[in-house]
């Protein structure tokens, strides 16, 4: 019997990063539309998912690097999810709400996201085949 990893994997948590900011792009475009508006904050919640999107294509590729190499990457997805959270949550929050304070956290997770590309190569050079 093949034992199975209880670990939830790296390519499901990007897919699942993936599909919502496919629905928060969706959402935000047509049913926040007034609000992001009344806000001045459009091109803010654009960045939001952006970042997001282009940050769950990247939780997929530390997955399939994490499953060839079957080593490392652990603290570079880590750090990728926490700086989606931290950057593209205070971002939808801050078009939202307009609590101006918010764009003080945002940095962090801007970092969090810098951290989990350096991982990345950090490992990548670090790891043979």
């Amino acid at each position: 019997m093949e034992k199975r990893n209880k670990k939830t994997p790296i390519v499901a948590i990007g897919g699942v990063l993936l599909a919502t900011a496919v629905a928060l792009g969706a959402f935000g475009a047509h049913g926040l539309e007034e609000t992001l508006a009344a806000n001045g904050r459009l091109d803010t919640y654009e960045t939001a998912v952006k970042y997001h999107f282009y940050h769950g294509l990247g939780m997929i590729l530390i997955g399939i690097l994490k499953k060839q190499y079957k080593q490392g990457y652990d603290l570079a997805c880590k750090f990728m999810l926490g700086g989606v959270i931290i950057f593209s949550g205070t971002l939808y929050l801050l078009s939202l709400t307009n609590i101006t304070w918010l764009g003080a956290i945002t940095p962090i997770g801007g970092v969090l996201l810098i951290l989990a590309w350096i991982w990345v190569a950090k490992d990548a050079f670090r790891i043979r085949e």
